[in-house]
């Protein structure tokens, strides 16, 4: 978790006319909202914003807005993107207090080989790359590491086995699967059978005389 400023200006004017006149002069439309304040329309600089985000790398931000005379802390809930280039075209952000829990998804980080893969050639699946949490906004890990060493073929990692950093509570119920392990190298009985179709194609036919 890290935290940056970022200026923000609030804006008067909504609709789609004015949100296109906002990215052609750099900024993307934006807004606050939250549990203890009424929503609040604004705009923030496009390029300062892309690198923030080149910054933390996936990574949860912590944005102090720089509202006129006023700060607030605020995560980001959702960016809309445009489906062709990709870059942001609006930001939805959710105004938070240090000293109220918040509910988040973080990365899940893979630690160590798994010896289903290392030694029986099975396939690593993540049914899961981000997992969600409860805690306060500075306690806001950057991932939840999962050792997967002891996984072999068949084998799985769930909530359950997890064990949350201290301050953190994982939010999703206990059974839900994360990783697994699949498949596997030793595939006797489909090789035999494709050894045997090859002998059978390979065969001389035997021939009959006509009486």
């Amino acid at each position: 978790m890290i935290q940056i400023d970022l200026d923000a200006q609030i804006r008067t004017q909504s609709g789609k006319g004015a949100a296109r006149k906002l990215r052609k002069e750099g900024r993307i439309p934006a807004v606050l909202y939250g549990p203890k304040i009424d929503p609040v329309s604004l705009s923030v600089n496009a390029h300062d914003f892309d690198k923030i985000l080149i910054k933390a790398e996936g990574e949860q931000v912590i944005f102090t807005l720089k509202l006129d005379d006023q700060n607030r802390l605020a995560l980001i809930k959702e960016l809309q993107r445009h489906p062709v280039n990709d870059r942001v075209r609006h930001i939805d952000f959710y105004a938070i207090s240090v000293e109220d829990k918040v509910e988040v998804e973080v990365p899940i980080k893979p630690v160590g080989k798994a010896k289903g893969v290392e030694l029986s050639g099975g396939v690593l699946e993540m049914i899961q790359r981000t997992i969600t949490i409860k805690c306060l906004p500075l306690a806001i890990p950057k991932e939840i590491e999962v050792d997967i060493s002891d996984l072999d073929v068949g084998d799985a990692i769930h909530i359950s086995d997890l064990t949350p950093p201290e301050g953190v509570e994982f939010t999703e119920p206990p059974d839900t699967t994360l990783i697994t392990v699949v498949g596997g190298t030793v595939q006797e009985e489909e090789e035999e059978i494709e050894e045997e179709e090859m002998e059978e194609e390979g065969a001389p036919e035997e021939s009959s005389e006509e009486e």
